[in-house]
């Protein structure tokens, strides 16, 4: 039987590497949309390589804060990704109000349009910061697993802004999915990183600032600990997720529970590869960063029999190379 696939934010981080995946595994006659605002820019090579690579594959330009964007997307999905969002540090620092309205617009749209199409199955991504703030109360157990509260210690705090929406986001796709009969999974995404993930993560900025020849180099949070998934295993945990037959609704966490590194190794692992020692000083993290993140993964094993493959070693090493040659080709 054919498939037809919907993934919003196609273009994105995520959005690209799981069309591509998804397109290696397609068969004939199977239909693959995505859509995005290019808010990334609309001349992008990699994605313009892609949609030469798979003709098949169609793009939409659609602003999914509009509601009638969706009357566009004709007929029933079996599989929808709602990937696009607004998320980045900085932007939820300084437009916490600009973040809450797009994603909740993008959301509620989504899921008013899931009840009217009468499509299958949605993949709703979300956050490991939804319960961020419950490591301020020694709350949460690490590795922690999807049945933890999801806490927010200090609603004043901008950062939050962008949890306070997928936090809704959950909520909102379960009870919409329950009411309209559309299977829902949930995938709660912890520390995904890789090629074309921008400029507002830890790895790419500190890449940045390395061959910018910051010195002595500033390392914010040097202290915490964190356990980064590779892009291609996010994908890979996200897509298998979607094949699980009758799944209902589902909250799952997406990462990798196998390898952690504190964030003064990572600098100094991107300080090797550099080829550059400058001096290092530690600085206080952002505030409501947490300490440690690491995901339980035993539901998302058990469900998919899902396990990592990309080692950090490897996966740091890709994406340190992909900024350097981004960044130098920027300077000529």
């Amino acid at each position: 039987m054919k498939r037809r696939t919907l993934i919003l934010g196609g273009t994105g981080f995520i959005g690209l590497q799981l069309a591509r995946r998804l397109a290696e595994l397609a068969a004939a006659g199977d239909e693959i949309l995505l859509v995005d605002n290019f808010s990334r820019g609309r001349h992008d090579v990699e994605v313009e390589a892609f949609l030469s690579e798979y003709s098949s594959i169609r793009l939409k330009e659609s602003d999914l804060t509009e509601r009638n964007a969706y009357e566009a997307f004709e007929g029933a999905f079996d599989h929808v990704y709602l990937l696009a969002s607004m998320l980045g540090v900085q932007r939820v620092e300084t437009q916490p109000e600009v973040v809450m309205r797009t994603n909740t617009l993008i959301i509620l749209n989504t899921l008013e349009w899931m009840a009217k199409s009468g499509s299958k199955r949605l993949f709703f991504s979300s956050t490991s910061e939804n319960y961020a703030g419950g490591y301020e109360y020694n709350i949460l157990p690490i590795p922690t697993a999807e049945n933890v509260p999801l806490v927010i210690s200090d609603i004043k705090n901008p950062r939050f802004s962008y949890a306070v929406t997928k936090i809704w986001g959950e909520a909102a796709s379960i009870a919409y999915g329950s009411r309209h009969g559309f299977a829902v999974i949930v995938g709660r995404y912890h520390n995904v990183y890789g090629p074309r993930m921008g400029f507002d993560h830890v790895i790419p900025q500190l890449t940045q600032r390395i061959l910018n020849g910051e010195a002595p180099l500033q390392v914010y949070g040097s202290e915490q600990c964190r356990a980064f998934c590779h892009v291609t295993d996010a994908v890979e945990a996200t897509r298998l997720m979607m094949e699980v037959p009758d799944p209902k609704t589902t909250i799952v966490h997406i990462g990798n529970d196998q390898e952690e590194i504190v964030i003064a190794d990572l600098a100094r692992r991107l300080l090797t590869l550099a080829g550059r020692a400058p001096e290092f000083v530690a600085r206080p993290a952002p505030r409501g960063s947490v300490p440690r993140r690491v995901p339980a993964l035993d539901l998302l094993r058990k469900m998919t029999g899902f396990e990592a493959k990309i080692s950090f070693a490897q996966g740091l090493a890709e994406t340190y190379q992909w900024y350097r040659e981004g960044l130098a080709s920027k300077k000529h």
